[in-house]
């Protein structure tokens, strides 16, 4: 098997009976029409996804007309497909064998390659790593990663694999990571694109309360330069805080400005999505009363204190608690 000329496809589908019993992978876009009639560049293919699809998101387009373009022009007969049934727990392995055609009398997958399949293995025939790439969110994509794993199991002759021999997964470690660093990019995002100015200091304010601190939001257009006014109980010390949305690194002399508004006793807090600049950071290190938390450590408080959140800021960044595999040493 000449795997290193030979390209790997995910596929993820909802109708597990078309693609194991007509032998196809499939996508939909019955919008978009026959492929073929398409010119044969992502461009034309967003401008005609652009075309029949005029409600789709903007972050959309790009990646679902890219989608149907990598079907039709870079899938090659001869390349190795992977697609994970969710009604058996099953992998299936195969080839594709056609080109591809539209089915305009499909009853919702129209866009079609016929496929060879090869092998139908258990979940537990690979690696947590292996899984976790194919478990992409995207309906058609390239494995990259562990595209080797997926291969060795088809030329492997009906013995045992790899990864049902004993001992420890070794990508459990960097799939939890993964899946880790990935739920804190979704945060950051989420933030970073529902709240702005005023927003983000009502929200920083609500995580405090979750901490168990008492808090008090300016009124908006103040020139006091603070936004939260905070108290751990009903004495001193007070907290002032101020809050930044901007996306650039915040810069010494803005921290310098919370630091003109405190007395004597108070303690200051700088909250910003992006980080701070180098001098800005040792302004920091040097000032011990003022704490400064960038994006990457507002996003582990979330995360710490998400359950205590307000409902509208849960609903606002949705997540759901699961178990994920670690390491033993981990534990």
């Amino acid at each position: 098997m000449a795997s290193a000329e030979k390209k790997l496809w995910g596929i993820h589908t909802t109708d597990d009976k078309l693609f194991l019993r007509d032998d196809v992978i499939a996508i939909g876009w019955r919008e978009i029409g026959d492929l073929t009639k398409i010119e044969a560049s992502r461009e034309a293919f967003k401008a005609r996804y652009i075309e029949m699809m005029p409600d789709a998101k903007k972050g959309s387009i790009a990646t679902c007309s890219g989608m149907l373009y990598r079907f039709i022009h870079e899938v090659q007969v001869g390349d190795y497909v992977v697609f994970p049934s969710k009604s058996d727990r099953q992998v299936n392995l195969g080839i594709v064998e056609g080109d591809y055609r539209f089915v305009e009398d499909a009853h919702q997958y129209v866009q079609q390659r016929k496929v060879k399949w090869l092998k139908h293995l258990p979940r537990t025939a690979f690696s947590q790593g292996a899984l976790y790439e194919i478990g992409s969110a995207l309906t058609f994509f390239m494995v990259k990663n562990y595209a080797d794993e997926f291969l060795a199991a088809l030329e492997s002759s009906g013995k045992k694999l790899p990864m049902q021999e004993e001992g420890e997964d070794e990508s459990i470690g960097a799939t939890a990571d993964d899946i880790i660093e990935s739920t804190k990019d979704f945060i950051l995002k989420e933030l970073s694109r529902q709240l702005k100015g005023y927003d983000l200091e009502e929200f920083v304010s609500d995580l405090l309360r979750a901490m168990g601190y008492r808090t008090t939001v300016s009124p908006h257009g103040g020139d006091s330069g603070i936004d939260i006014t905070a108290y751990k109980d009903e004495l001193p010390p007070r907290i002032l805080v101020q809050v930044k949305s901007q996306d650039g690194d915040i810069k010494e002399t803005t921290i310098q400005s919370l630091k003109g508004a405190m007395r004597e006793g108070d303690y200051g807090l700088f909250v910003t999505l992006s980080n701070y600049t180098k001098n800005a950071q040792k302004y920091l290190d040097s000032t011990p009363i003022i704490r400064g938390i960038n994006g990457t450590e507002l996003v582990d408080l979330i995360l710490k204190y998400y359950e205590d959140l307000s409902e509208k800021y849960r609903k606002m960044i949705p997540l759901k608690m699961v178990y994920i595999p670690v390491p033993k040493e981990d534990i």
